[in-house]
C-alpha cells in the first residue's frame, strides 16, 4: 500500500456532469467507485452544481468527514477541486477525464480512469506548492500546472469550445497556427523583481505542456519555484522557430527565449489594449497579474516512482 493511503476510510469524486469527456463515460465513474470499495474506501459521486462551485462543494465534503478527495476531469476541475482544500492535509488525487490532463501526464498516472483508481493504493501523499494568481480586482485563483500570459492564452480566447469538444487538444494547435499570421504586443514580466519583455510568459510547476510538449524542462511538482519561460518578438512567425526548439528540447538556447526560476512573477498593467491570461488552458481573465508561490499548500496522491524521480533529479539537478 501507498504510505497513509491505507488509512483512508472515506472518499468523494467531485466530477463535471456536463463535460463531454465524463458525462459519455459516467458508468466507468461508477466502477472506481467498486473499485475503491474493494480497497475498503467508501466512496461516493459529487456533481458539480455549476462553473466555480467545485470548491465550495469539496470543503463541504471535507468538513463532513471525507478524508480523500478526487477530482475527476480536466486540469480546470482539478484547480477547482484543490481551491477548497488547501492547507486542509487531506489527500487530492487525480482521475483524468479533460482534454490534456497535464497534471495526470506529469505524475505518469494512467489515462484510463479506472486503471488510474487501481493504481492509486501505491501512490503516497505528498506536500507541494501551488501557484496563487491574483488580478486587480482582487479576485484570486490557485494553481497547480501553469498560467500563462500572452500568446497562448490569445489563442485560449479564440478558441471555439464546439471545436474543442469535437477535437480535444487539436483544437489548440489549429487556432494556434491561425495566430501565426496575426502581429502580437510584447509586455513587461517583472521575475523576482527584474524586468524582462515577452509576447509570450510562461509562469510553469510542470514540465508537461498541453499533453505533448515540454517546455519548462526542469520544473519539478517537488521544488518550491516557478519555472518562467519567456518569449520575445512581435511576429507570429517568430513562433514558428521557438516551436521547432521546443520540440528539440532546446528552449533555454533560443535566441529570445529566456528560462528562470522564481517565487514570484508580476506582469503590470499594459499600456495596449488587453493581454489575456490563462491557467491550465482555461481563460482566466488579463493583465495585470500577479503570481506567488504557496508553499506546502496541498497534499498530493502521487505514484511513488514519479516521487523517487523528482527526487533524485532534484539531488542531481539538470543544466538547463
Amino acid at each position: 500500500m501507498g504510505l497513509g493511503f491505507i488509512e483512508r476510510k472515506r472518499a468523494a469524486i467531485i466530477y463535471n456532469p456536463v463535460a463531454r469527456s465524463l458525462s459519455r463515460r459516467l458508468h466507468l465513474l461508477q466502477r472506481t467507485i467498486e473499485v475503491l470499495g474493494d480497497q475498503g474506501i467508501s466512496a461516493k459521486l459529487v456533481a458539480t452544481e455549476a462553473a466555480g462551485t467545485a470548491g465550495e462543494q469539496t470543503r463541504f465534503e471535507i468538513d463532513s468527514g471525507c478524508d480523500m478527495i478526487l477530482a475527476a476531469g480536466g486540469d480546470g476541475t482539478i484547480n477547482e477541486v484543490a481551491s477548497g482544500m488547501l492547507h486542509t492535509g487531506v489527500p487530492l488525487g487525480i482521475i483524468p477525464g479533460g482534454t490534456a490532463n497535464v497534471l495526470a501526464r506529469e505524475m505518469h498516472i494512467p489515462q484510463h480512469m479506472v486503471r488510474a483508481i487501481v493504481d492509486l493504493r501505491w501512490f503516497e501523499p505528498q506536500p507541494v506548492a501551488i501557484g496563487d494568481l491574483r488580478f486587480a480586482d482582487g479576485a484570486q485563483r490557485p494553481f497547480l500546472c501553469m498560467a500563462g500570459a500572452g500568446l497562448d492564452a490569445q489563442i485560449v480566447s479564440r478558441l471555439n469550445l464546439r471545436f474543442k469538444a469535437l477535437a480535444g487538444k487539436f483544437a489548440y494547435y489549429g487556432t494556434g497556427f491561425a495566430q501565426v499570421f496575426q502581429p502580437l504586443r510584447e509586455f513587461e514580466v517583472v521575475v523576482d523583481g527584474k524586468p524582462y519583455l515577452a509576447s509570450f510568459a510562461l509562469v510553469s510547476r510542470v514540465r508537461n505542456y498541453g499533453g505533448d510538449l515540454e517546455i519548462a524542462r526542469t520544473a519539478s511538482l517537488l521544488r518550491d519555484e516557478f519555472e518562467v519561460v519567456l518569449f520575445r518578438g512581435t511576429s507570429g512567425f517568430r513562433y514558428l522557430g521557438y516551436l521547432a526548439g521546443v520540440a528539440s528540447g532546446n528552449v533555454a538556447r533560443i535566441n529570445g527565449c529566456t528560462v528562470l526560476r522564481a517565487r514570484s512573477v508580476s506582469c503590470p498593467q499594459p499600456e495596449a489594449s488587453n493581454i489575456f491570461v490563462q491557467i491550465d488552458g482555461e481563460l482566466a481573465g488579463s493583465l495585470p497579474i500577479r503570481a506567488e508561490i504557496l508553499p506546502d499548500a496541498i497534499t498530493l496522491l502521487m505514484p511513488q516512482k514519479f516521487v523517487a524521480r523528482e527526487r533524485s533529479m532534484l539531488a542531481f539537478p539538470v543544466c538547463a
